[in-house]
C-alpha cells in the first residue's frame, strides 16, 4: 500500500527466532525483539500478536527448518537404525557448529525455561520434543528389538540431543560433543544387538 512501510514477515520471524534462541524466552525483551526485527512494538503486535504468540510462531519456524533436516537424516538409511541415528547426530552437530546461528538449540533452551513459559508455549515445547521422539522411534523400528527397548532408546537419543545443546552453550568443544554422540551410537548399536532374538538352530 502506498505510503505504508512494508516488511518481510518471514525475515522478521527469523530474526525474532534468533533472539529467543540466543537469549531464551525470559530475557528476550520486546526492545531486543524490536531491534532485531526493525519493528516497533505496535508493528510487532500487529504482525504477530503478543510476545507469547510470537514465541510460538518462532518455535514452529525452528521446528520446520530443523525438523525437516532431522526427518531426512533419520529416513535416509532404511533398515539400518544405527546409521540413521548417526546421520541424525551429524545434522545436530552440524547445526551446533554453524557459526551463522546461535549456539545450542531453541527447543532445548525453551525446555529449560518451561516453568517460566505460558502453559500454551510449554505444551508446544513438550509437543516438539514428542515429535522428535516419534521420529527417532520410527527410525529404530527397523530393528528386531521389542517395543519397550525401542521406546527407551528413542528417549535416550532425544535426551542426549538436548544435552549436546546444553553442553555446547557451556563451551564444550566440538571434539567432545562428537565423542558423546559417537558413544551414544555405540550404546544404541550394542543395545539393539543384545535385544535381537537369538538364531538357534537344531542339529
Amino acid at each position: 500500500m502506498s505510503g505504508r512501510k512494508q516488511f518481510d514477515i518471514s525475515a522478521a520471524l527469523d530474526q525474532a527466532m534468533r533472539v529467543f534462541w540466543q537469549r531464551g524466552y525470559a530475557d528476550a525483551s520486546l526492545d531486543a525483539l524490536g531491534s532485531a526485527t526493525g519493528l516497533g512494538r505496535g508493528s510487532l503486535y500487529g504482525a504477530f500478536g503478543n510476545k507469547e504468540a510470537l514465541f510460538g510462531q518462532c518455535l514452529d519456524r525452528y521446528a520446520s527448518i530443523y525438523g525437516a533436516k532431522y526427518e531426512q537424516a533419520l529416513a535416509a538409511h532404511p533398515g539400518d537404525p544405527v546409521r540413521a541415528v548417526e546421520a541424525f547426530f551429524d545434522v545436530v552437530l552440524g547445526r551446533i557448529a554453524d557459526p551463522s546461528v546461535p549456539v545450542g538449540c531453541l527447543i532445548a533452551q525453551s525446555a529449560a525455561q518451561s516453568l517460566t513459559l505460558k502453559e500454551e508455549n510449554s505444551l508446544q515445547v513438550r509437543s516438539l520434543l514428542n515429535v522428535q521422539h516419534q521420529r527417532v522411534r520410527a527410525a529404530l523400528a527397523d530393528s528386531s528389538a521389542d517395543a519397550r527397548t525401542l521406546d527407551e532408546l528413542a528417549t535416550f537419543v532425544v535426551a542426549v540431543n538436548q544435552s549436546l545443546a546444553v553442553l555446547s552453550r557451556a563451551g564444550t568443544s566440538d571434539a567432545e560433543l562428537r565423542s558423546v554422540a559417537r558413544l551414544t551410537c555405540t550404546t544404541v548399536a550394542d543395545t539393539l544387538a543384545r535385544a535381537a532374538p537369538k538364531d538357534i538352530t537344531r542339529s
